[in-house]
């Protein structure tokens, strides 16, 4: 990786942090919130071995669009248009309702580019890992086992993507298992 590539992702670590510095998890702990994009980079770089800067810094700045109040323009501006596509390409159109989104991510995983898969794959197996160990305040077992299989109808729609990753995320997804008999 390259001087210019690592700066480049601290420059993304540093503005998703600023962006969501307010915001947190819907977890028990309600824990920070820019431990989520930190942990996509994470599986990105040290399970998957992806060191494309452009899926690492999607990773990082995913949720930037859909949870906060930054623009394409300004991501674009500080970050470019590619980085900006992957960006769009995961973001859920938060004036639709929630069923509508959901059923969008299924329907447009497939065409996504292969940056925006990566990214995809890291985001649902970081979700699913963060419902089976610390679950959202209230979540019933039926809600996350949904999550579960939701989150596996999208994941299908990029397979073939990368073989390693995949198979994390069906490992990950087998986690199901253990609250549904818990």
């Amino acid at each position: 990786m390259t001087e210019d590539s690592v700066a480049l992702i601290i420059k993304a670590v540093k503005f998703a942090a600023d962006k969501h510095r307010d915001q947190r998890r819907k977890d028990a702990e309600a824990s920070p919130y820019i431990n989520h994009p930190i942990s996509l980079a994470n599986v990105l770089a040290n399970e998957g071995g992806i060191s494309d800067p452009v899926v690492i810094c999607g990773a990082l700045l995913h949720d930037t669009i859909e949870d906060t109040d930054t623009t394409a323009e300004e991501l674009t501006d500080a970050f470019g248009p590619e980085i900006t596509q992957v960006v769009l390409e995961v973001s859920d159109d938060k004036s639709k309702n929630k069923a509508t989104r959901k059923q969008l991510q299924i329907e447009h995983a497939p065409h996504a580019s292969p940056q925006a898969k990566l990214v995809k794959l890291a985001d649902k197996i970081c979700n699913l890992r963060d419902i089976a160990s610390t679950p959202p305040s209230g979540w019933s077992e039926q809600r996350k086992a949904e999550y579960f299989e939701w989150a596996n109808a999208v994941i299908d729609g990029v397979r073939g993507t990368h073989p390693e990753l995949e198979a994390i995320f069906d490992e990950t997804y087998r986690l199901k298992e253990t609250f549904r008999r818990s």
